[in-house]
């Protein structure tokens, strides 16, 4: 499906100031981990957040809100924001800081190892 690069530019700069951001291309787009855990992406022209199941019903009472749909699956705990949702700079910075929310209060997964990082020679 791919993703709109000028949305993951602007998620990056969000994100630019942490450690702990890994970017995944995965579930039809561009996904951003952070701690490890999935915590939004963009997929197409649509933000992608992660807001957990507690809130996800609340969150698809939102303006421009809808459920995420993947491979035949809504995914409950995911939410896509369309383009009106986030079209200001701080309204998408709300939507980051609410997929942030959600993964901290999750356990932080620790990176594998790839065979480069374990081989010393």
């Amino acid at each position: 499906m791919g993703y709109d690069e000028n949305t993951a530019e602007r998620v990056r700069r969000i994100l630019s100031g942490r450690r702990d951001v890994v970017e995944k291309k995965m579930v039809g787009g561009l996904s951003f981990m952070v701690s490890g855990s999935m915590c939004c992406g963009v997929t197409g022209s649509a933000l992608m957040v992660r807001v957990g199941r507690e809130a996800y019903q609340g969150m698809l009472t939102q303006p421009h809100v809808r459920p995420m749909e993947f491979a035949g699956r809504r995914p409950t705990g995911f939410v896509l924001v369309d383009a009106g949702g986030y079209r200001t700079d701080t309204a998408l910075a709300r939507w980051v800081q609410r997929g942030i929310d959600f993964v901290s209060k999750l356990p932080t997964k620790k990176p594998v190892a790839s065979v480069a990082q374990t081989s010393k020679g």
